[in-house]
C-alpha cells in the first residue's frame, strides 16, 4: 500500500466485493459470527441463525470468487453440533475450530467439514469456560480465546491443554470486560476487542499489559462495542467497530487512520437470485437504495438499516496473507472484501 514518509498511508483500503446473500440453508449465510481462513484458498464462515429457527445454523463453505463448496454443521448438542456459534479459526494444518458460547465447547472439523473431535467445560477455573467467543492461532499453533463471561483471555494448545489465562474484570490497564474478538501478530502480541470497555487492549504473549488503543465514542479513533480484531504485518489494527456500525484502523502507535463504512455492491450470489426471480428484480430497481442520511439524525444504525451498500452489525475482520480484508457483517448476511491500496 502507498504511504506517506511519515509513515501514513495516502490511501489505505479500497472495496474489492461482497459475497453472501441470506439463506436459512444451503449457499448462504444467516446472521454469520465470524468467518476464517483456510489454507487452501477456501473460506469458512459459521453462522448463528436466530432463536426459533435453527435452520440456519452451519458453517458455509466457499471461495474468494463466491464458488460455493457447500456447508457442514448444524443446530444441537450432539458431536459436530451447535447452539450458539460465536468463532472460527483454522490451524496450521487447515483444521477447522469452532466456539460455541451455549456448549462452551471447541468442537474441531477436516478442511471438508467431517467432525474430529471437542474440547472444553463450563467453569471458572483455569481452562473452563464461560463463553468462548473470539479465537486466534499464535506461531505455535497455540490458540487464544476470550472467555468472554469470565472476563479473561485463555491460551491452549490445540488438542486442548489449558496453558495459561490472563485478565480479570473490571476497567483499569490489563482489565476487561466481556472481552469478544482476539487476533495475534506475527511478532506474537494478543490484541483483544474488550467489547464492555470500548477499547482494544494489547497483551505479550504470557499476558503482561501492553497498551490500549481507542476510547469510548463516536468520533474518529473511538469506539463502541467493539467486536473483532485483526492486525497485519505493519503493525496496523483494523477494528470492527460494531456499535458505531464501521470499520476503523489504526497504525502501530494507535493513532487512528482510517475508517470504512461500507460499499457494497450486489453479490454473485444475490445476482443469480435476482436473475431467477424477476419480480423480486423488478422491485429492486425502483427501491431507493440510497436514501438521504439526514432523515436518519446521524444515528448510524438507523442508516446502516435503511442503506444496503453500508455495513450492518460489523462483527469480525480477517486478514489474509495478501492483507485483503474481510468483514463479516451479521445483519445483511454477507462479506465485503477489500484490498490493499497499491
Amino acid at each position: 500500500m502507498t504511504r506517506t514518509a511519515a509513515n501514513q498511508p495516502t490511501e489505505f483500503l479500497t472495496y474489492s466485493h461482497v459475497i453472501g446473500i441470506a439463506n436459512m440453508e444451503g449457499r448462504g449465510f444467516y446472521f454469520p459470527s465470524d468467518t476464517a481462513i483456510g489454507i487452501d484458498g477456501r473460506f469458512y464462515t459459521v453462522n448463528r441463525s436466530v432463536e426459533g429457527d435453527t435452520r440456519g445454523v452451519r458453517v458455509t463453505v466457499y471461495d474468494i470468487d463466491g464458488g460455493f463448496f457447500g456447508t457442514f454443521g448444524s443446530f444441537g448438542e450432539g458431536p459436530g453440533s451447535f447452539i450458539s456459534p460465536t468463532s472460527i479459526a483454522v490451524d496450521r494444518d487447515g483444521l477447522v475450530y469452532i466456539g460455541d458460547e451455549y456448549t462452551n465447547l471447541v468442537s474441531i472439523f477436516e478442511p471438508g467439514g467431517a467432525f474430529l473431535r471437542s474440547w472444553g467445560s463450563q467453569g471458572t477455573g483455569p481452562g473452563e469456560l464461560d463463553g468462548p467467543a473470539g479465537m486466534a492461532f499464535d506461531g505455535d499453533d497455540d490458540v487464544y480465546i476470550s472467555d468472554h463471561r469470565n472476563h479473561r483471555i485463555q491460551k491452549f494448545t490445540r488438542d486442548g491443554a489449558f496453558l495459561l489465562s490472563f485478565g480479570t474484570e473490571g476497567s483499569g490497564e490489563g482489565h476487561l470486560d466481556l472481552p469478544w474478538g482476539v487476533a495475534v501478530g506475527t511478532d506474537g502480541v494478543v490484541y483483544v476487542a474488550d467489547w464492555g470497555n470500548n477499547r482494544v487492549q494489547k497483551f505479550s504473549a504470557d499476558g503482561e499489559f501492553l497498551g490500549r488503543i481507542g476510547t469510548s465514542g463516536t468520533s474518529d479513533g473511538q469506539l463502541s462495542r467493539p467486536a473483532g480484531v485483526a492486525v497485519d504485518a505493519d503493525g496496523y489494527v483494523y477494528v470492527a467497530d460494531w456499535g458505531n456500525e464501521r470499520v476503523q484502523v489504526f497504525n502501530p502507535r494507535g493513532e487512528f487512520t482510517t475508517k470504512l463504512r461500507g460499499s457494497a455492491t450486489t453479490s454473485k450470489w444475490a445476482q443469480d437470485f435476482l436473475n431467477t426471480n424477476v419480480e423480486e428484480a423488478e422491485a429492486r430497481k425502483i427501491s431507493d437504495m440510497e436514501p438521504d442520511l439526514a432523515q436518519f439524525g446521524g444515528d448510524p444504525h438507523e442508516e446502516s438499516a435503511h442503506v444496503e451498500k453500508l455495513f450492518w452489525a460489523p462483527v469480525s475482520v480477517k486478514l489474509d496473507d495478501d492483507s485483503r480484508l474481510y468483514v463479516t457483517e451479521s445483519n445483511r448476511h454477507r462479506v465485503q472484501i477489500y484490498e490493499p491500496a497499491s
